[in-house]
């Protein structure tokens, strides 16, 4: 189809959707060749770009007194027809022409609208762009068309399949759908669209692909049987297609042959408002598909300017065109004579001319739902504006070489592509156009659902739209409140290879396996996942502990010996009760301090032991409770020096009846004097401060500090003193069992004294248990772990404590508060008398 112009712009649509070769001769050609299967959308869109051209002609304020002309060419979805239309376009459609002495002129065309398929605009674009000639495809989406350096001069009001691409995953990761399949056609736009989504996918990661397929053109029903069957043995529910609406029909025969059903069919833009799909046969399988949608459009007056197609108008304009013709006999399927088209050259009624399109229901009058055809909208007023923009360049201010602008009469293609570049302008539908340094437009995307109703009539719903804005990125807005799901659930399927692995647990993957293919593995013991899908999981702090469902981590126990838990309250009440036998023993030792019994044996010493013995009761308290620092160093400190203090009255004790019998023996006066009360007092003190010497030493150079001890317990913290320095611990309890060891065998050896002098006896047996306590002490302690070393050390403490006080004191209290008649002098030394 052609109109005259002061400038022409040219279009290449798919009018047929098949074509046919006939075997090649000598003799023929390519006229030979013949396009079949009008296809009224595809006649509608080459209107389209005459109607806006028409529009543009009429607004004084666009391109004032110049007239827009085209032509338009039919590709029959054929490569080779059109790249010969491509060629034709640029170079001339006439066959005969004028050559000007000057060749001045404007080329056939500034500018081409289309093509539709990728692969067709690949071809084109890889010639025309030598020429720099202007291309604007309204449907080309293949992601390589997007390279200025092989593409220079292309352009395309649609987004492309990178940002399809990306909407696909979007909605994807939108329901959860990790595991899906991928069919593609067999040509640039599914090759290339298929290593972006792979590509992609891998780079968003959380979606594998279960297959990938690639879909043939023309009848392969082997191979299109073997894609059904490894869809239908695939765990995957979603299929992915990109792919063009004649693949999509071919597939569907066979998927309904083997009855598949169950899946979530996802469409690319080539095919999601396919109405030839949307029958009772196929709704079965494709109801609720969620397919990427080129963005609708509003063309106010498109309907009126279609509804006044006459073939008479056009065969003025165009030497009797054929393709008006077609339209007509394709509508009213009847045959003009002599048949120029052979629509129905083999029959049917004579076409008058008098038929009336308004009276036939016919889809190429449906403009309820314009999508390409508004990309074509666009793509020609992008040129127009561009061209607008050219010849309103003041001279002088040109971007050119002299500041030079661009005129009509010498006009070259690449100077309205300069134009095209910067052009900029919002349509009546309130849509911006502008290019970006790719050639690509703002992308925008309607997400589209197949819906079947219940009255058996189909519905394609718009339920959203993703699109990439300059301030927000990419972003997806969905509807799922209007989606239909073709489910007896009503809800999305659930695709995934292997289910999310909850909190506390994460994902191993399978050996062979894709990344979504993995088995859940439960967190171990200090580790947690607080997510879903955990990768790794995450150790606890190290006063932590993960808690049994492994989702978190909870504080460890802690764990020390407490006055609130039974061990602590009993050795407590013990430590108290120890200490309180020891204030009535002084008290009864105070009361009866002029009896024979307390003041013999220098009865200071007994009331020093007595509140040594209570220090030693108490200094057990300082092992219960939680351990601080002043607590550590206090502890050892006070056992040390009380039990010494303990000991050392002890030792003395037996040292004075040693000497005092040595004394009553001739000639042994002068023992007793190294024993009087200075002497024995200054004894106690001197080995009392040797063990203050020893703690001090040791508070200074390692002191004990509280430690939070982890390796007893995993899910514990023991919290426990540290001795610091190990040798200075061990000299502490050297010095003490020093000492008791010592005054156990000065009591051994005086243990056959004369009754009166036998206290040795006494002694003898309470170092002997002291003796035994300590000794069985030792591997206790080092055995026992956390709080029940401390239990160990108190008990030792108590049971010595109270060792020493019941051998040493409680005859003594026997006599004194049961048989008085024996505390008298005369009785200790009557009965010492009739022994000896």
């Amino acid at each position: 189809m052609h109109k005259p112009g002061d400038v022409i712009l040219g279009g290449l649509f798919e009018v047929h959707y098949t074509s046919v070769f006939p075997e090649l001769t000598f003799t023929s050609g390519p006229n030979m060749l013949s396009c079949q299967g009008f296809d009224p959308p595809g006649f509608r869109h080459a209107m389209t770009m005459a109607f806006a051209i028409d529009e543009i002609n009429k607004n004084a304020n666009l391109l004032p007194n110049v007239t827009l002309g085209y032509s338009l060419y039919d590709n029959c979805a054929t490569l080779v027809i059109g790249f010969s239309a491509a060629l034709s376009l640029v170079s001339g459609w006439e066959e005969k022409f004028l050559l000007h002495e000057n060749c001045l002129g404007t080329p056939p065309v500034v500018g081409i609208v289309g093509d539709s398929f990728s692969t067709f605009s690949i071809a084109t674009s890889d010639v025309i762009g030598l020429f720099k000639m202007p291309i604007v495809s309204y449907f080309a989406t293949c992601s390589c068309l997007s390279d200025r350096h092989k593409f220079p001069s292309f352009f395309r009001t649609i987004p492309s399949d990178a940002f399809q691409v990306h909407a696909m995953i979007r909605i994807l990761k939108h329901f959860g759908w990790t595991w899906a399949g991928l069919l593609v056609s067999d040509d640039d736009y599914g090759v290339h669209v298929a290593r972006s989504f792979r590509q992609a996918l891998a780079q968003s990661g959380g979606s594998c692909l279960a297959y990938s397929e690639i879909l043939p053109w023309g009848e392969n029903s082997a191979e299109l049987r073997r894609i059904v069957e490894v869809m239908k043995k695939s765990t995957a529910r979603v299929v992915i297609v990109f792919a063009h609406q004649i693949h999509m029909i071919q597939l569907m025969e066979e998927v309904i042959k083997q009855n598949v059903t169950g899946l979530q069919w996802m469409a690319s833009e080539a095919w999601t408002t396919a109405a030839v799909l949307q029958t009772t046969r196929h709704m079965p399988y494709l109801s609720g598909t969620l397919g990427i949608a080129i963005r609708r459009g509003e063309i106010p007056g498109l309907r009126d300017f279609l509804m006044k197609m006459h073939p008479d108008i056009y065969d003025r304009n165009n030497n009797g065109n054929s393709m008006v013709r077609q339209f007509w006999e394709y509508t009213f399927q009847c045959r003009f004579a002599p048949p120029p088209s052979g629509w129905l050259q083999g029959g049917g009624a004579l076409c008058t001319g008098q038929e009336e399109l308004a009276n036939m229901e016919t889809e190429f009058l449906d403009v309820s739902n314009l999508r390409p055809e508004y990309n074509i909208y666009k793509a020609v007023y992008a040129l127009a504006y561009a061209l607008d923009d050219m010849l309103r360049c003041a001279p002088g201010r040109g971007p050119f070489s002299g500041n030079s602008c661009a005129t009509l009469q010498k006009l070259e293609p690449w100077q309205l592509m300069h134009y095209l570049e910067k052009v900029h302008f919002t349509t009546p539908f309130g849509d911006e156009v502008s290019f970006d340094e790719n050639g690509d437009a703002l992308p925008i995307y309607d997400i589209m659902n197949w819906q079947w109703l219940p009255d058996g009539s189909t519905k394609v719903q718009n339920v959203g739209v993703v699109k990439k804005t300059a301030l927000k990125g990419e972003e997806l807005r969905l509807d799922e409140d209007k989606i239909f799901w073709n489910s007896d659930s009503k809800q999305p399927v659930q695709s995934v290879c292997s289910v999310s692995c909850p909190p506390g647990t994460r994902m191993a993957r399978k050996n062979g396996q894709p990344a979504c293919c993995f088995d859940c593995v439960r967190c171990s013991e200090r580790k947690f996942s607080n997510e879903t899908d955990s990768l790794e999981c995450t150790s606890c702090p190290e006063d932590f502990w993960s808690s049994p469902q492994r989702d978190r981590c909870v504080p460890k126990k802690t764990e020390f010996l407490s006055y609130h838990e039974p061990l602590g309250i009993c050795l407590t009440t013990a430590s108290l009760l120890g200490t309180f036998i020891c204030a009535v023993v002084l008290g009864i030792f105070t009361h009866y301090r002029s009896t024979p019994i307390v003041r013999a044996n220098n009865s200071e010493l007994s009331f020093l032991l007595l509140v040594s013995l209570k220090l030693c009761f108490l200094c057990s308290l300082l092992f219960i409770g939680r351990p601080r620092l002043w607590t550590c160093q206090l502890r050892h400190v006070a056992f040390g020096i009380s039990f010494v203090l303990c000991v050392s009255c002890i030792l003395v004790k037996t040292m004075v009846v040693v000497a005092v019998f040595k004394a009553s023996k001739p000639g042994g006066g002068t023992n007793i004097k190294w024993f009087g009360s200075v002497q024995q007092r200054g004894t106690v003190l001197v080995l009392t401060s040797i063990q203050a010497a020893i703690c001090t030493a040791w508070l200074i150079s390692s002191s004990p500090v509280p430690y939070k001890n982890t390796q007893y317990y995993n899910d514990k913290i023991v919290f426990e003193c540290v001795v610091g320095s190990t040798i200075g611990f061990a000299v502490l309890l050297g010095y003490i069992g020093v000492l008791a060891i010592l005054s156990f065998l000065l009591a051994f050896l005086a243990r056959n004294l004369p009754d009166n002098f036998n206290e040795a006896k006494l002694i003898t047996f309470s170092m002997l248990i002291f003796c035994a306590v300590w000794v069985a002490f030792v591997p206790a302690y080092v055995n026992s772990p956390g709080k029940y070393a401390d239990a160990v050390e108190v008990f030792a403490i108590l049971a010595s404590s109270f060792g020493l006080l019941v051998a040493l004191f409680g005859p003594k209290c026997y006599i004194i508060l049961l048989k008085p008649e024996r505390n008298t002098k005369k009785e200790i030394i009557g009965r010492g008398t009739a022994k000896s």
